[in-house]
């Protein structure tokens, strides 16, 4: 069976992350003689009309059997769909896995292990006002320190972590008008966590990540990474987490709890896949390109 795809990632990022990520997943189909194309989410433009729904942009090689969504651009892996295009991953499970508030409550519906989280109250606009008195019951729930998290973010930019009322207070007044959740910091997870990436029904490679000066264990925040062998417990719990948001791959981000057992942190429906190589030596997109060809049969 021949197969045509298309790879698309963010023209609007700087540097070469994302780029990056698209070529690996080119070569991973070069190795199965699947021919792929690399976009720009820019280089296609979803056109709307009562007449037609199309694309504006110059197609390269055909109309593909697929597309590998490497962007957060949910609106033009939505127009893909539309048009009949086979999806990884979907414009739901992308938009699901954005929204980090969406993610914890689908994870929760299914009692999945999560911090305990008190979601924000949405507010339209940031009045400047101090809101400190609405959140008087998600403090007792919570206790201090504790975790300030947005909604939308990215790499650990958006997480912050507040040890008074004093403070909460300060950051409920700097979010306010975004959408934001305040959740149970996990101590005994201070400065590391594991990275697990599930494909389809099975965990293909996994790393702790360590990092000496911030509660935060991300790579791209200075963090360090060792090769890691997930226990069955991790590995259930990862599968079961990717399969609560409806992805095909996802990263797996888990905390340790005070017991040892694993926490979800978040879910990456775009993770990053030279790390976890530079790591263990695993190539995800290997496994990406493998769980895209049995799909398609």
């Amino acid at each position: 069976m021949s197969l045509n795809g298309w790879i698309i990632y963010n023209g609007y990022l700087p540097g070469n992350k994302f780029l990056d990520f698209a070529e690996w997943i080119q070569q991973a189909a070069a190795k199965q003689h699947i021919e792929t194309s690399i976009y720009k989410n820019n280089e296609l433009l979803g056109m709307l009309s009562s007449k037609s729904m199309k694309l504006l942009g110059t197609v390269k090689s055909g109309w593909p059997d697929f597309a590998v969504f490497a962007d957060k651009d949910i609106y033009l892996a939505k127009q893909l769909e539309l048009l009949g295009i086979r999806v990884f991953n979907s414009s739901e499970t992308i938009a699901v896995s954005d929204d980090k508030i969406a993610s914890y409550q689908l994870l929760a519906s299914k009692r999945l292990p999560v911090p305990k989280t008190v979601i924000a109250p949405k507010a339209f606009h940031n009045s400047g006002d101090n809101r400190i008195d609405d959140y008087h019951e998600a403090m007792k729930v919570l206790d201090f320190p504790m975790i300030v998290k947005e909604a939308f973010g990215s790499f650990g930019d958006q997480v912050y972590l507040v040890h008074s009322k004093e403070e909460l207070a300060k950051k409920i007044c700097q979010l306010q008008g975004r959408p934001f959740m305040l959740q149970e910091f996990i101590a005994a997870s201070f400065g590391r966590d594991m990275r697990l990436h599930v494909v389809g029904d099975d965990v293909v490679a996994a790393m702790t990540r360590h990092a000496s000066n911030d509660f935060r264990a991300n790579v791209t925040a200075g963090g360090t990474m060792r090769a890691h062998t997930p226990s069955a417990e991790e590995k259930n719990i990862a599968v079961a987490a990717v399969k609560a948001i409806g992805a095909d791959f996802a990263g797996v981000d888990l905390l340790f709890g005070a017991d040892g057992s694993p926490i979800i942190c978040e879910i990456n429906s775009n993770a990053h896949i030279r790390n976890m190589f530079d790591c263990t030596g695993i190539n995800v997109a290997d496994f990406i390109m493998d769980y895209i060809r049995d799909s398609l049969k």
